[in-house]
């Protein structure tokens, strides 16, 4: 049971949701939610007990220092937040955690009840995939839906991808099951700069979010870390001439395509790609 500190009443809320580990590559996800806590001033109003749900020799606890100067222990958790956009005619929650070791269906029980508590009334899930992509391009972003109704009003599809999953999946099963209207936006990271950040694959993400939510977010110095980003990676493709001609074979492929990554097919076999090329890296 998540304990809430002082929660006014909130209006409308709708629910995004984002965790750290298998369904975040180069933390794009993460890095959305990241950017809405700070850009919206959110506040944190609750945190999951940690001990249920991580393994800490996995997930440590990390020492520093505060404000103050005082040591400190932060332990791994999801943390739940609330905020009221300037400009926005509802509130948001915000669901920025770490995949769980154990009891994932406890998790998400724990959560929803939260979200409950809070009044959400629709969800909003964040993921991110290593894909077959160019950096030099757009970052695909494919949107499903659990309702034929959300399929329909925000032009989505119903993803017809079978194979294991991470606890984006699985919340989204668990919001299926309460009748909780649930959205999920996946970015698909260039697999050959899988290390984070990805502020390109953020920045996405939150287009995604501007066209569901009808009202602009303040971008910040993510436009900017994009360009750096991209100029990054053209750096060092020119420096390796097997990455450059990588870069350019998947440009072509784009180009020609039938914008592949708009189906529910193309995603589930970027998902088979992501898994052959994990087996063959342990």
């Amino acid at each position: 049971m998540i304990e809430f500190d002082d929660v006014p009443e909130l209006v409308d809320p709708l629910v995004i949701a984002a965790f750290e580990g298998w369904n975040d590559a180069a933390d794009a996800a993460s890095g959305v939610v990241d950017h809405l806590l700070e850009v919206w001033d959110a506040k944190v109003v609750g945190t999951l007990d940690p001990e249920e749900f991580y393994d800490f020799q996995v997930n440590r606890p990390v020492v520093g220092s505060d404000e103050r100067g005082f040591r400190r222990l932060t332990w791994p958790t999801t943390r739940i937040a609330v905020a009221s956009p300037p400009g926005f005619d509802r509130d948001i929650i915000l669901i920025r955690g770490i995949e769980p070791n154990m009891r994932w269906r406890q998790f998400c029980a724990e959560l929803l009840a939260a979200v409950d508590d809070l009044g959400g009334r629709m969800i909003v899930t964040l993921g991110a995939l290593l894909a077959d992509t160019p950096h030099t391009r757009p970052i695909p972003v494919t949107g499903t839906a659990s309702e034929p109704e959300l399929v329909d009003r925000l032009k989505l599809e119903q993803s017809t991808y079978e194979g294991p999953t991470g606890i984006v999946g699985v919340f989204q099963d668990a919001c299926v099951r309460l009748d909780l209207p649930a959205v999920s936006y996946w970015a698909a990271v260039p697999h050959y700069v899988a290390q984070p950040p990805c502020p390109k694959a953020t920045l996405a993400l939150l287009g995604q979010l501007e066209d569901l939510l009808q009202a602009s977010i303040p971008l910040g110095e993510l436009l900017e870390d994009a360009r750096a980003w991209e100029r990054g990676v053209d750096e060092l493709s020119e420096e390796d001439e097997d990455i450059a001609d990588y870069v350019r074979s998947l440009e072509e492929t784009r180009d020609t395509a039938e914008l592949p990554e708009a189906s529910g097919e193309a995603i589930a076999r970027e998902f088979e790609r992501y898994l052959k090329r994990r087996q063959s890296d342990d």
